[in-house]
């Protein structure tokens, strides 16, 4: 992905030469590279799809304009309607294919790593498959076994890899020659960007250690979070203004909507949002899906675009949330969850937040399986949680709210 991505950079640069002064030039070819990364231009299953790729750029591009009008009173004339006509058709004619075959001809040219997995081909076998399909067949799970080490040191040579899915292996593994050791974590956290409960279950131990070391929120987080809020409460103060009009005109008051949440540590908060179903009160909790008789008409319009959600910028700054985190439950869900989903408890090591990973990887929860997989991604982000992923989120939270992802 990063060799795709400079190499995209690279040509719309050389290409703005020819229009702009290099410092233009360059303006015009970050912006736009960053929008195509918001957009997930560069996602490899995106990458091996040409009409993914065509979609994308063409709305990729038009977002990357905005920042340029920011500018635009600085470089007076030197900036006409035609650039920005040139480097739409730069961005909707020339990416799309050369990221189209450049991915097919890279994928191509990778040859297929031969495993040998260690372990219980029943325990493991759905999260390989998932691998290999997620990595286009890169890794190959040729066979399973549940060896002693003179049956291991018999086959090794045989294989590119050697997968321990089991810590039991560890010791078998390491006494049998083998040259390549993969550990089942590393490669299903590399690979797939989640943690499954079932992966935690197996390397327990491992995974404590882990968790017991997640700090408190770093002060640039902090500062990122105050940045991002002040800025959005602003922006978006006209549009909460009209929201509000809208739900008052169409069902009176209340217009915010009050709600126990869970935060950090298991600490409850009252969240806020704005109103967006009718004012009947239900005896217990519900998936958001299970009350759709009960939206409202401005709610079908500011559910989809979360705009919803934006008052909770307030919590943000209160320092009740983060805006790159989980999403905070229900206190009745928080328990119903605990109960049947092993580790769920581990999600509220850190901040709830107004977006995350769980939210960009996967859809919205409505019921107990689908609520174990969205915490296999909220896991990962906790673990490998730094400025740079918040920053990432924050991007392709633009993408996920227009290509309503997790929308209900």
């Amino acid at each position: 992905m990063n060799s795709i991505i400079l190499l995209d950079f690279l040509l719309v640069f050389s290409l703005n030469l020819l229009f702009f002064n290099w410092y233009i030039a360059f303006l015009f070819s970050c912006s736009m590279i960053l929008s195509f990364f918001a957009f997930r231009l560069y996602d490899p299953e995106n990458l091996q799809s040409y009409n993914e790729q065509l979609v994308r750029a063409a709305v990729g591009v038009l977002f990357s304009f905005v920042p340029i009008f920011f500018f635009y009173p600085l470089f007076g004339n030197t900036i006409s309607h035609y650039n920005f006509l040139g480097n739409f058709l730069i961005a909707s004619l020339l990416i799309p294919p050369f990221n189209f075959l450049f991915s097919k001809l890279f994928t191509r040219s990778v040859s297929s790593k031969n495993v040998l997995v260690l372990g219980k081909k029943e325990e493991v076998e759905h999260i390989l498959e998932e691998i290999e399909k997620k990595t286009f067949g890169k890794y190959r799970f040729a066979d399973y076994l549940n060896p002693s080490l003179e049956t291991l040191k018999a086959h090794v040579k045989e294989y590119d890899l050697v997968l321990i899915t089991d810590p039991d292996f560890e010791d078998i593994a390491k006494n049998s020659g083998a040259k390549n050791i993969e550990y089942l974590p590393n490669l299903v956290e590399r690979t797939l960007k989640r943690i499954p409960v079932e992966v935690i279950e197996k390397f327990e131990e491992y995974y404590k250690v882990v968790f017991d070391s997640v700090r408190d929120d770093s002060p640039a987080k902090r500062i990122l979070d105050v940045f991002i809020s002040i800025v959005a409460l602003v922006v978006f103060s006209p549009i909460m203004l009209i929201v509000a009009i809208m739900i008052y005109l169409e069902d009176g008051r209340p217009i915010i909507f009050r709600q126990e949440r869970v935060g950090k540590n298991e600490e409850t908060f009252t969240m806020i949002k704005f109103r967006s179903m009718k004012k009947t009160r239900t005896n217990q909790p519900k998936f958001a899906d299970q009350e759709k008789d009960r939206i409202l008409k401005v709610g079908k319009i500011i559910r989809p675009f979360r705009l919803d959600e934006v008052l909770q910028f307030v919590h943000v700054l209160r320092g009740e949330m983060s805006v790159v985190g989980p999403r905070p439950e229900q206190v009745d869900f928080v328990k119903m969850f605990k109960r049947n989903i092993p580790f769920y408890y581990l999600r509220h090591k850190v901040k709830p937040g107004i977006t995350g990973w769980a939210q960009l990887m996967y859809k919205y929860s409505s019921n107990l399986e689908e609520a174990k997989q969205k915490l296999s991604y909220d896991l990962w982000y906790i673990k490998n949680r730094n400025i740079l992923l918040d920053l990432r989120i924050v991007l392709q939270t633009i993408e996920a709210v227009l290509w309503r992802r997790g929308a209900r």
